[in-house]
């Protein structure tokens, strides 16, 4: 386990002080919204992306969010405890991976959901208890604190409550539509990006992992089911976004 910044939670505090509020993701809104960085952001979607391509429920979503929370603050460290690294500090001696392996978000979202998915009857365990057979940690209560906010990002990531998370970002990279592409497919399934006649929580949750990689692939505007997202971290109504996920690159004009 290692000592980091945790998730923003209150930072409106902090942005009611200054004209413009800094690159981010929020989940939610007003003051209870949750408040995290950019890479906490694309982090959290692909946890919640690895999930639903493994056809799990959005329980595990919870638990593996709690535990990331807990672990590493949803950060992608390469350094902790011992051998410990990436966002739930899985330990390579332990057979959970090699290094560049476990630091690969995808892949340790998928080696928690693995273990997570061999213990018995973890669907009806609370939050901390299912986090903590797959963990083995020192102190397993310490996933329970994390609960709260880790249903809440779940339910917008898996598109429970939509919309949800907004990111903002003022000079995005240049776009990278193979590289998305070649992401999309491993993390949220083959062609899913091409995907039709999808149901609306899919649609959601496509929706809410192009925007937390937005950044880093240069995604400026994302249309779904009657909303738009632009990069300055608003959503809007679009009465043309009738259906699955569409997104524009900051090479396309916007």
């Amino acid at each position: 386990m290692v000592a980091a910044t945790g998730v923003g939670i209150g930072a409106y505090e902090l942005f009611r002080t200054v004209s413009k509020p800094p690159p981010g993701c929020t989940i939610g809104s007003g003051p209870q919204a949750l408040v995290l960085t950019l890479d906490q952001g694309e982090n959290a979607s692909t946890i919640a992306a690895v999930a639903k391509r493994m056809q799990l429920p959005d329980h595990a979503v919870t638990v593996a969010l709690a535990t990331a929370l807990q672990e590493s603050k949803l950060h992608n460290y390469p350094f902790g405890d011992r051998d410990s690294v990436g966002l739930f500090q899985q330990r390579p001696s332990q057979g959970w991976g090699t290094p560049t392996q476990l630091l690969t978000p995808a892949y340790a979202a998928e080696a928690f959901f693995r273990h997570l998915d061999n213990v018995s009857g973890w669907e009806s365990l609370p939050v901390a208890a299912a986090a903590q057979d797959v963990q083995h940690s020192a102190d397993g209560s310490a996933y329970a604190q994390w609960e709260e906010e880790a249903r809440a990002m779940a339910r917008t990531l898996t598109g429970e409550t939509p919309p949800g998370m907004a990111c903002r970002f003022p000079a995005p990279h240049a776009g990278r539509p193979q590289d998305l592409r070649a992401l999309a497919n491993r993390e949220l399934g083959f062609d899913v990006l091409g995907r039709v006649n999808a149901t609306e929580a899919q649609d959601w949750t496509v929706a809410q992992w192009l925007i937390g990689h937005a950044d880093s692939y240069g995604i400026v505007q994302v249309n779904v089911r009657g909303q738009q997202w632009t990069n300055d971290g608003q959503w809007r109504s679009d009465s043309g976004a009738t259906g699955a996920p569409s997104y524009q690159f900051v090479s396309e004009g916007s």
